[in-house]
């Protein structure tokens, strides 16, 4: 299973100086997103608002049914990144604390709104709302 804890997310961003090393660390972090499984690459996993091909998945844990874990992909490299980042946060955690995520906060934290193209910003939102709305159908 994949996740990450944000506090570790914004200091690993803190600790890169400029946008080029935080956009190479955003690819690097899609290089090492596990495979999403074939099986769950389906319309109904796929965020249509994105220009990329990016599907993403939400699973209840076996073990404990109100955490959720998830699995994604896509097509580009910087996207994909932005897909690890959010599996990972999002990952291990109950539908209500992913449905109550302040994405706003975390994005002007890692100051990525202020970095990526308007296109890319809106299919990164339309990803977190495409997770929320899956945590939400899974409460």
């Amino acid at each position: 299973m994949y996740h990450a804890d944000l506090q570790h997310i914004i200091d690993d961003f803190e600790l890169l100086g400029d946008w080029e090393q935080r956009y190479q660390y955003l690819v690097e972090l899609g290089e090492h997103l596990p495979a999403m499984p074939v099986a769950l690459k389906t319309p109904a996993h796929r965020v249509i608002e994105c220009m990329s091909v990016v599907h993403v998945a939400a699973q209840p844990d076996p073990a404990q049914p109100e955490i959720l874990h998830y699995s994604g992909d896509c097509d580009t490299a910087i996207i994909k990144g932005a897909v690890a980042l959010l599996v990972g946060l999002l990952s291990g955690k109950t539908a209500t604390d992913i449905i109550n995520l302040d994405v706003d906060a975390l994005f002007q934290e890692l100051q990525l709104e202020e970095n990526l193209s308007p296109n890319r910003h809106v299919g990164i939102y339309a990803i977190v709302n495409k997770m929320k709305a899956q945590a939400a159908a899974l409460q």
